[in-house]
């Protein structure tokens, strides 16, 4: 018997997103695989082991989703490729954040790894702040992160006044205090509530030196052994329940932690401290192995991110995307109007899971996007000294 004549039949694109539970939702794949027609595979994880995969192996993803803070060692290692901004249709609109480091002249760019720093393609293949048509990742999701706290317990405080990254060290609160296990993030948690408390100075909270790391731990130890610390939490779900559990009253927290608890009915407040945020940039980078009809699907899905009903979509949960004016157009304007310019919300409004998560006239903890991106004290950054820096992470993390 003969071979079979050839096979003509179209086989289905796939494209594989490593990334962590911030983005990797599953009403995104879904919506992003019935406007683009490619199957979508989301494998989402805990920070620290998606970027050690995508750092490792990047024959196991087309696309990685997470935060500027992993850019310095993907583009070392060598695991992903630049992006050519003559393909990214929406290039043109992103805003200054990205491009600057800022939304307005008068803004704080933050210390440590401001995306810009991170984001074009150099010459000499270095990335770096000088603009070329070749850049490492495409920019949308990022927000200003903080710690939420439990007002029926924690006394309410006034906003970039009262408010403070101590509340974090309150010796009132001994034992119901979280902070996010991720060196690249929950270290400057700590360093801002360390410094706050005027227990350490820092020169650069941005990149500490060796003797600024082993002072911020000596205190962390300290405090953890006298079992000030309830928890240290891996995932956005871990950090709901701590605090839904009454377990955790201050914690640190994502913003889709905040409206999640609310929409459980407690009184959750994500703080704006005096000193400061803590910022992230999402970045979306095409793993160096991907090519072909995945690479095309690559570039389809980052499009799609930046198309507008994405924007519009992690706007409900506190997100905001780099182009924004083109995701207003999927939002109620009461809803524009309470996420973006910081005015009291006109109706209740639903977040992502369409559960009330805003009731009408409340304000948006920290006000507009242009104030809260006014008021960055660090990025989450890999600091000169991360890697002496994480055995004092696992240090503090197994000190009993």
């Amino acid at each position: 018997m003969g071979k079979a004549p050839y096979g003509f039949a179209r086989q289905r694109r796939v494209l594989r997103v490593l990334g962590t539970h911030v983005t990797l939702q599953e009403p995104l794949r879904r919506q992003a695989e019935k406007d683009l027609g490619i199957e979508i595979q989301f494998s989402p994880g805990g920070s620290a082991r998606v970027l050690h995969q995508a750092a490792t192996r990047p024959q196991s993803f087309d696309l990685y989703e997470q935060w500027s803070n992993s850019m310095n060692i993907l583009w070392q290692a060598g695991s992903i490729q630049a992006l050519d901004t003559d393909r990214l249709t929406y290039w043109d609109e992103i805003n200054d954040l990205t491009r600057t480091g800022k939304l307005t002249p008068r803004a704080k760019v933050g210390a440590g790894d401001a995306p810009n720093k991170l984001l074009y393609v150099q010459r000499d293949n270095s990335i770096g702040s000088n603009e070329t048509r070749r850049v490492s990742f495409l920019p949308y999701v990022h927000n200003v992160d903080s710690f939420g706290y439990n007002a029926a317990v924690v006394p309410r405080g006034k906003a970039y006044e009262t408010e403070s990254w101590s509340w974090l060290l309150d010796d009132r609160w001994r034992g119901r205090v979280a902070l996010v296990n991720e060196p690249t993030i929950g270290l400057f948690d700590a360093a801002l509530a360390v410094q706050a408390a005027g227990l350490v100075k820092f020169e650069d909270i941005g990149n500490l030196t060796r003797a600024e790391v082993d002072s911020l731990f000596k205190v962390l130890v300290e405090l953890r052994r006298a079992g000030h610390f309830r928890g240290i939490w891996n995932s956005v779900p871990n950090s709901v329940n701590l605090m839904a559990r009454g377990e955790a009253v201050v914690e640190s927290m994502f913003s889709p932690a905040v409206f999640a608890l609310r929409g459980k009915g407690i009184d959750c407040v994500y703080a704006s401290p005096k000193e400061g945020y803590r910022a992230w940039h999402g970045v979306m980078c095409l793993s160096a192995a991907t090519n072909g009809p995945a690479k095309d699907a690559a570039y389809e899905f980052m499009n799609w991110w930046l198309s507008g009903w994405p924007g519009a979509f992690i706007a409900r949960q506190g997100y905001y995307i780099s182009n924004p004016e083109r995701s207003r157009k999927h939002l109620r304007p009461e809803e524009w109007e309470y996420w973006y310019e910081g005015k009291p919300a006109a109706t209740d409004l639903n977040g992502t899971d369409e559960k009330t998560v805003v009731r009408k006239g409340e304000v948006r903890d920290g006000g507009s996007y242009l104030r809260r991106f006014s008021n960055i004290a660090v990025w989450n950054t890999v600091m000169d000294t991360y890697e002496y820096s994480l055995p004092n992470w696992n240090q503090f993390l197994s000190a009993t």
